[in-house]
């Protein structure tokens, strides 16, 4: 398997010479909220308030969970209140961009089907027709071929890998599936995980994911990157560094022949404009929170240059921001992982090898995770030109460092090393780019790293302030919308019954 090091010393190498082809590559960064988050870690200044807004509750953070709490008060009835969000566009890891090909997403990009428990998820979905009568809405289904792996020199169909296997390899697929049905059977592993039944914190977050696999007698190196490929995936954790815990959950807590996943162009950023239609009215972007505090019996909440005072707050914003705004909240030791997601425009696709181009594409053994193009769920006739959806998990070393790696290099290292992993699988990639969109996230998702339950289980325990509820999906260890939409949801029915007690 090529290492972090490996590969970003080649693509550096590569950095200086140039494009290639000499073809003219054009883009840039599109983040730059980190600005004001390392403003807030360094204890910088912040302008006065210019004006002061009463109101019951505010809601910080306009990503899934705090719209998902906006989307349950509303149904209940309850509208006076206001969700602060810090950028131009609310969504969070759901947010999305659009271009004169495609709409595309930014960070997360689909929904597996929900289970029968998952009743918030079907509930919103029935409201936005999703599901109709018991029965998904076909366009929302992710087409037909759903995913594929370069493998080998060429494309096979599905993610786990299948070319050139040997009977050892094989029969350690089949034995890891039988274990994932014995968790699976167990009810412990579930969607959201409040509904989780038996012993917490379970006894496999005590070892990580590696540990567990060596225990039980899984060395199949093919398998072995299957499991590591879903961990990064879905935790930006390497096996070494995930928690069996959430290794087994990952597998076990969905049925191994779900239908679906449901996805849109845009990914999850679907989701989120049909939420701004129903809650848009409450949410009040470019409001930095960067102090919250109490005021007599109240909450003073400094969003940028307005003070609001409110009787609650639901905080929905990633909750290792907590102790920066709130002096009486502690650090909740969580552990975050940096991702590199990119947009690239094709002016025309490139050159195939193996089975058709799917929604899902992946290279093994890359340190990346792949793309998915955004036009696969375009009901349009057939165009030359697409936008590819590139997601790299910085897995490999301390969250901390890759941060700094993330920040020092410019855009033309990351276009570069994007476009040098491309090449494994797509040798005349760089004939097919116009332009390449690159977004960093420092703390894109809570990493649940060994022990991470009952890290999660201490915070809850500490002595929390009254009338303050958290939300965010990081408190799940799992970043997912299923997770972020009930911890919304849930908070939104705390808070409510808070309001209503004297």
């Amino acid at each position: 398997m090529t290492s972090r090091r490996q590969f970003l010393g080649t693509s550096a190498a590569l950095v200086g010479l140039g494009c290639k082809t000499g073809r003219s590559i054009a883009g840039g960064f599109v983040d730059g909220s980190y600005v004001m988050g390392h403003r807030l870690r360094d204890r910088g200044a912040f302008p006065a308030p210019a004006r002061t807004v009463r109101t019951p509750l505010v809601i910080v953070g306009g990503g899934v969970a705090g719209l998902s709490a906006a989307w349950r008060l509303d149904k209940r009835g309850f509208h006076d209140f206001v969700v602060t969000e810090m950028e131009q566009r609310a969504g969070g890891n759901a947010r999305w961009g659009e271009n004169e090909v495609s709409a595309y997403p930014w960070g997360a990009h689909y929904v597996p089907v929900p289970g029968g428990r998952a009743t918030l998820v079907r509930e919103l979905f029935q409201e936005l027709g999703v599901l109709r009568d018991g029965q998904w809405e076909e366009r929302y289904l992710c087409f037909d071929p759903q995913e594929r792996l370069f493998l080998h020199g060429a494309w096979q169909d599905g993610l786990e890998p299948a070319t050139g296997l040997g009977a050892g390899d094989r029969a350690a697929f089949r034995r890891f599936a039988a274990r994932m049905a014995e968790f699976r059977a167990t009810g412990q592993f579930t969607i959201p995980t409040a509904l989780e039944v038996g012993v917490a914190p379970s006894p496999l977050d005590r070892v990580s994911m590696d540990d567990w696999l060596r225990r039980e007698g899984f060395t199949s190196p093919a398998l072995r990157w299957y499991v590591n490929y879903a961990c990064r995936d879905d935790y930006g954790a390497l096996l070494a560094d995930a928690s069996a815990w959430a290794g087994v959950h990952y597998f076990a807590s969905r049925e191994p022949e779900e239908r679906g996943p449901l996805t849109w162009p845009e990914g999850n950023g679907w989701i989120v404009r049909q939420l701004l239609r129903r809650v848009g009215r409450y949410l009040e972007t470019n409001a930095f929170v960067h102090r919250i505090e109490p005021i007599g019996a109240r909450w003073q909440v400094l969003a940028g240059r307005t003070a609001y005072l409110a009787d609650a707050v639901i905080f929905a914003a990633p909750t290792f921001l907590a102790p920066h705004v709130l002096s009486s909240v502690p650090d909740p030791g969580f552990v975050y992982s940096p991702w590199l997601t990119a947009n690239l425009t094709l002016d025309h696709w490139p050159r195939e090898r193996g089975v058709p181009v799917a929604w899902d594409n992946v290279i093994y053994n890359s340190p990346a995770l792949g793309y998915v193009v955004a036009t696969h769920q375009s009901l349009r006739t057939e165009s030359d030109r697409t936008v590819w959806t590139f997601y790299w998990a910085l897995a490999d070393g301390a969250p901390a460092a890759n941060r700094a790696l993330l920040l020092q290099r410019d855009w033309g290292f990351w276009a570069e090393a994007i476009l040098t992993d491309l090449e494994r699988a797509h040798p005349d990639i760089r004939q097919c780019v116009s332009r390449i969109d690159v977004m960093r996230l420092g703390h894109a998702m809570v990493r649940p790293t060994v022990g991470f339950l009952a890290v999660r289980d201490r915070f809850r325990r500490s002595r929390l302030p009254e009338r303050l509820f958290f939300a965010n999906s990081d408190l799940s260890g799992l970043s997912l919308f299923e997770e972020a939409q009930y911890r919304g949801v849930t908070a939104a029915d705390r808070a409510l019954a808070a309001l209503s007690r004297p």
